[in-house]
């Protein structure tokens, strides 16, 4: 029995630690692994899914929708899947499910199309062909970098200004990602920013829209799968899924307890009730001189000066009998 506590207990950690998979991050990673798997069983070449100058040269239009689920290798496609999941989650999770497969392809297609013009610029010897999810997840970092209100961020214990932070992406990525194209990634930051600034506003989608793609298909198939996090459109719906409202049992919290009124003995006490607790004002006497037998009168009268306490004391009378 200790031993399943125990195993419990890692379980619920690796579920907070363990970022959350939605419908859009799922779905490009099915396609990923289902391009992959052809690739490796046909042996196709680099040419065909892949982006560069041929893509122009020849007319290939249609690599600008598949090189970023395109892997040739299985640690290109394991790398750049831990990105995807660790820097996109919160893309999706921001915007809604249809827009961020709008905003995908969009992003994706720009970049493979400007660095195919640039590549096409250079000379035939330094030309190379570049494909992965790498050049789609700093376009959204970047994308989201201006639309923070953040002004620094932390990685790995360390503090970055939050417009450095797709720069430091973009080093780290090229160094630990194989095959990673430099040139091809520092279009997508571009890309992402410039998308930020709203130049691409006639080609954004509206949430009225995506709210009513999201009612046909494959979008309603997408939603009715309970396994993973389909986002609304809405703004209001988004924030009930990603945000469900907690109702405490009773008990659950601790209740202050207070002294019932009838214990406390005033005068001139008025009950009323204040949010549901009985409350009672009570008019406190004034402090008033105190007159001693004999004659003799005396009061105190206490004024708050500068912080002092000050004693002013009225002399004694003596009444003739």
């Amino acid at each position: 029995m200790a031993r399943m506590d125990y195993f419990n207990k890692i379980l619920d950690v690796f579920r907070e630690v363990t970022p959350v998979i939605t419908s859009g991050i799922l779905t490009v990673l099915l396609l990923s692994c289902v391009l992959f798997g052809i690739q490796t069983y046909f042996n196709f070449t680099q040419e065909v899914f892949s982006v560069g100058a041929s893509v122009l040269a020849n007319g290939h239009l249609h690599r600008l929708l598949t090189y970023p689920f395109y892997h040739r290798t299985l640690a290109q496609l394991l790398s750049n899947t831990i990105t995807l999941v660790l820097l996109c989650g919160s893309v999706e999770k921001g915007v809604g499910t249809v827009r961020f497969f709008f905003l995908f392809i969009l992003l994706s297609t720009t970049t493979g199309l400007f660095y195919s013009f640039l590549d096409l610029l250079r000379e035939e010897s330094s030309r190379s062909n570049t494909e992965g999810l790498v050049p789609v997840v700093l376009a959204c970092v970047a994308l989201t970098t201006l639309h923070t209100k953040m002004t620094k961020g932390f990685l790995c214990g360390v503090s970055f200004p939050t417009m450095a932070l797709p720069w430091v992406f973009l080093i780290i990525t090229t160094v630990l990602i194989p095959r990673s194209v430099l040139l091809c990634n520092v279009i997508a930051i571009l890309v992402g920013w410039v998308y930020g600034k709203g130049w691409f506003s006639l080609l954004d989608m509206s949430d009225t829209r995506a709210g009513v793609l999201e009612k046909m298909l494959p979008f309603r198939l997408l939603r009715s799968f309970s396994a993973v996090t389909f986002v609304p459109a809405s703004t209001e719906e988004r924030r009930k899924t990603l945000l469900p409202q907690i109702n405490p049992t009773p008990g659950s919290y601790p209740v202050q307890a207070y002294a019932p009124v009838s214990s406390i003995n005033t005068t001139d006490t008025t009950a009323m009730m204040y949010e549901g607790w009985q409350n009672s004002t009570s008019t406190l006497p004034s402090p008033t001189p105190t007159l001693h037998p004999h004659g003799h009168g005396s009061a105190h009268s206490f004024g708050m000066s500068h912080g002092h306490c000050n004693h002013s004391h009225l002399p004694h009378s003596h009444g003739q009998l």
